[in-house]
């Protein structure tokens, strides 16, 4: 796979001056806001379910929290009960057309925030790849959110694929967070995954960039393929497993429906319990000053 990856540390200062000035918001903590983006190419992971769900516990337990709905499909903006509305999400932003902070909308659950997302987003991908600085622009867009520290992490939720919006968040982000079905086809594309990473890192757009760690979804406990693919993702990747794996419910795939996150639709459940270790797991994590360095898995 080859990237094009042409755009200067000159140059991204310079855009994010000119697109977007700082917002004039009180500096509520002193910590940098950790930017994390949960991704993987292949659909029907988890992945929307873990942004919205893990963005759930960790506002429940005190953090404050931006998901970000980068996905055309919108799925987030209704898991958390926010109508998609035009004109609502990134896509002006990202060329520059008003800033971030703008979109930023409250939900109905304390500490929790979102960026919408809708049908418009479905266009940035063409254009974004004919815009200047095009792997740059959600850095750049993101930036003054970010260093106003209002909030202590930003969840990006990606597109199910390695497009330019995904790309443009692995060179915003601080790490990436990879949910695999518990399924021998969801290990085929992590190899690629990491590469493209490597790629981006190599090249400079985002030297920190890395895989902040894998999340086991749709774990069947009676299934004696769920522990082989557990087992065979933990001995490939090692401590980027989280310990925590979610199981397969249909409560969990009936909350989006009703606009909630699994802690506010059925909290005694399992998976509302999963995702609140997870949670747990997740920020202690964040809050580590070490990183083990991933295993090479070409």
């Amino acid at each position: 796979m080859t990237l094009a990856v042409t755009a200067t540390v000159a140059n991204q200062a310079n855009e994010k001056e000119q697109l977007n000035p700082r917002p004039a918001w009180p500096l509520i903590c002193r910590v940098p806001t950790k930017v994390i983006a949960v991704a993987n190419q292949k659909g029907g992971v988890g992945k929307t379910t873990t942004s919205v769900n893990l963005a759930a516990c960790l506002a429940a337990a005190g953090k404050k929290v931006l998901l970000f709905d980068l996905d055309p499909q919108a799925n987030a903006t209704s898991g958390v009960g926010v109508e998609k509305i035009e004109g609502a999400s990134a896509y002006r932003p990202l060329f520059g057309d008003g800033t971030l902070a703008e979109k930023i909308k409250p939900t109905a659950f304390e500490r929790l925030w979102l960026i919408p997302s809708e049908v418009d987003m479905c266009g940035a991908d063409v254009e974004l790849a004919r815009a200047e600085n095009h792997l740059q622009r959600l850095s750049i867009a993101l930036a003054p959110v970010r260093e106003s520290a209002q909030f202590d992490l930003i969840l990006v939720d990606c597109p199910p694929s390695l497009g330019i919006l995904t790309l443009n968040a692995f060179v915003a982000t601080d790490g990436v967070l990879v949910p695999l079905q518990c399924e021998y086809y969801a290990l085929e594309g992590i190899s690629m995954m990491n590469r493209v990473l490597t790629q981006l890192r190599d090249a400079g757009v985002n030297p920190r960039l890395e895989i902040f760690g894998v999340v086991m979804t749709m774990f069947d406990a009676r299934t004696k393929l769920s522990h082989e693919v557990v087992n065979e993702v933990r001995n490939l990747l090692g401590e980027r497993v989280f310990e925590t794996v979610i199981p397969r419910s249909t409560k969990l795939a009936e909350a989006p429906s009703f606009g909630k996150p699994i802690i506010h639709y059925d909290r005694y459940s399992a998976s509302a319990a999963a995702y609140d270790v997870l949670a747990q797991e997740f920020a202690t994590r964040l809050d580590s000053e070490t990183k083990t360095p991933i295993a090479n898995t070409k």
